[in-house]
């Protein structure tokens, strides 16, 4: 039953209903507001709903008064034990909108979200349950179990409302709008018990648990202290952006591309300049992709210098120029500016739990999508006044969990040595006196044993042969054979587990039966996030919070004083110091005594 109080009465009984609802357990928690800019000046916060597994009660916050203390009652005095679907937002929301401070709601909380990925972190699309609450229910407690988010998209268009605006207009009295609040925390805690149930079957640790909560408060933390915004710089730059995406979209209507979106157009123009694109996309269509045209620009994938290996197209050269400056322009410095709140600051959303792995994401924008050379937009994002960015930045981490991992004898006394792994597997695979190719082409080896990219890919990332790629693999193999059998065996491992995959955490991480060749992949991978999550942990332990700004892959951002810069960041470099399986995990902090992230990477403020 939902029940929507209008009346001091009515909070009366609610208060009754939540002081009875404590004793016997935890409160299913949840918000409903006017959209997802939980930082921006025109958000609001609606309603909060509490709920057990048969009655939700849908407080309209919005009304004030003494529908607000009713709220605040619950939270701050009563402070039950409460159960939340994708925790962070609701402890944002509430932080920022009811003045509920997420230090005393997060430890109280545990979030279904987080259970269900743990359990199955794929998306219905890859063959999952999915974490979405509506699906997660569908599948645990009823298939036919009403779902009114469909009922609720017809009203917001029979109100002329859409998607977007339909959840500030809709009228708060609506009953599909409170029926739709309320069903959300009794599906919530009745889905509590069954996941609990369900990580326990499969043997999931209790202390995994509590750490993926912890890395939640902490990225939460951080989205909440967000970054200074260089504002002045984003409007100029967001010119820029727009003049460059125009000039070489130019040059490439001289070879006949009119929209450099099309990719039959860019596909006709360069078969008709001679080249030869011989790979396809799933739907048979001819690839030319990013990866394909900076090959035939001559362009290093990730740094966009040039690879020497190829006279450079210049359409493939206009087009991914163009299309970059575009993407930019929306993806980075237009949202900059949208989601600026009213102090100057930005507030990136860390997905704590994003990929497969349990890798991370920021959205909103995707900084980790940025090259790694990149100082244009990172220059965008500043250190406090007073302040100096530093980051900090695990050395050669994938390798060194991978030597861990596989029990890669070489690699690991190379490691201990100090000496260069990349250089030291070249002059094993290529003799001393190896090249700087050579050196490239082992590096791009190795990194594929990471990221499961094959011969062709590392082909094209380094400008190499196939034919000497596929070589070097094979020597590669040789002489690092336990990577190869640690593979063998946490495949068959796999086969036997019904096709999952089991980390040094616990993490059970569901394969693809086509695909089973990727475990060294997400066995890496996921250990290396892990390593990060724990430094994240270290970090706020040792008092380092409020300086942290993101995790951003196996880096952390940091804004110190500049008086103490120094001291700031030896401090980070001893939280992301650790040892696993006998190989030292070390990182190096960096700074240029300046304000912006760009700093770090060539800029000059």
């Amino acid at each position: 039953m939902v029940h929507v109080p209008q009346t001091y009465d009515d909070l009366a009984e609610f208060r009754e209903w939540a002081e009875d609802a404590a004793r016997r357990g935890s409160i299913a928690l949840d918000t409903e507001t006017t959209g997802l800019d939980i930082f921006g000046s025109a958000f609001g916060l609606r309603t909060v709903q509490f709920g057990d597994s048969f009655t939700a009660w849908v407080i309209h916050w919005e009304r004030g008064g003494w529908f607000q203390d009713a709220v605040l009652w619950v939270l701050r005095s009563l402070r039950p034990r409460v159960l939340i679907h994708n925790a962070p937002y609701d402890w944002l929301v509430l932080n920022q909108r009811a003045g509920v401070p997420m230090e005393e709601l997060a430890p109280l909380t545990r979030d279904t979200k987080i259970m269900a990925t743990l359990i199955d972190p794929r998306q219905p699309q890859e063959g999952g349950t999915g974490t979405g609450l509506k699906p997660l229910s569908g599948h645990w407690i009823d298939p036919s179990a009403p779902d009114t988010q469909g009922d609720l998209t017809a009203v917001f268009r029979s109100l002329g409302l859409t998607k977007e605006t339909g959840w500030r207009g809709i009228p708060l009295d609506h009953p599909t709008y409170n029926l739709y609040a309320g069903l959300d925390v009794i599906l919530t805690h009745r889905l509590y018990p069954l996941l609990f149930a369900e990580l326990s079957r499969l043997g999931v640790r209790p202390m995994l648990l509590d750490y993926e909560h912890e890395i939640a408060r902490i990225c939460a933390t951080m989205q909440r202290t967000g970054m200074v915004l260089d504002a002045d710089y984003c409007r100029k730059l967001d010119g820029k952006l727009s003049e460059e995406s125009e000039r070489f979209a130019a040059r490439a209507r001289r070879y006949g591309v009119e929209n450099v979106n099309s990719t039959a157009q860019i596909a006709e123009a360069l078969s008709a300049m001679g080249e030869k694109l011989t790979e396809q996309t799933a739907s048979g269509n001819t690839k030319v992709d990013k990866s394909v045209l900076l090959g035939l620009a001559d362009l290093d994938l990730h740094t966009w210098e040039p690879l020497g290996t190829r006279r450079p197209n210049p359409l493939a050269d206009a087009v991914v120029r163009s299309k970059r400056a575009g993407k930019w322009r929306k993806a980075y410095v237009s949202t900059f500016l949208e989601t600026m709140d009213d102090s100057g600051r930005v507030h990136p959303m860390v997905n704590t739990l994003q990929a497969r792995t349990g890798r991370m994401s920021i959205t909103r924008p995707a900084l980790q999508t940025l090259p790694s050379s990149d100082q244009m937009i990172r220059r965008a994002l500043l250190a406090d006044e007073g302040h100096v960015m530093v980051s900090c930045d695990f050395d050669a981490v994938e390798m060194r969990v991978l030597a861990a991992l596989a029990d890669v004898k070489r690699m690991k006394q190379a490691i201990s040595d100090g000496t260069d792994l990349h250089d030291f597997t070249a002059s094993l695979v290529y003799g001393p006196d190896f090249t700087k190719q050579h050196r490239k082409i082992c590096k791009g080896v190795g990194f594929g044993k990471v990221y499961g990219g094959g011969a062709g890919t590392i082909s094209r990332q380094t400008g190499a042969g196939l034919r000497e790629v596929q070589n070097a693999i094979a020597t590669y193999d040789r002489v690092y054979p336990e990577i190869r059998r640690f593979a063998s065996r946490q495949e068959r491992i796999a086969r036997g587990n019904q096709m999952v995959t089991v980390t040094l955490t616990g993490r059970r991480l569901p394969l693809d039966r086509d695909r089973a060749y990727a475990v060294t992949n997400y066995q890496v991978q996921s250990a290396a996030r892990d390593v990060l999550g724990q430094a994240l942990i270290d970090m706020d332990t040792a008092g380092l919070l409020p300086y942290l700004r993101l995790p951003i892959h196996d880096e952390v951002l940091a804004s110190v004083p500049a008086r103490e810069a120094q001291e700031y960041m030896r401090e980070i470099e001893r939280c992301m110091t650790m040892t696993l399986g006998g190989v030292p995990i070390t990182a190096g902090a960096d700074t240029k005594n300046l304000r912006s992230w760009g700093s770090l990477y060539g800029a000059d403020y």
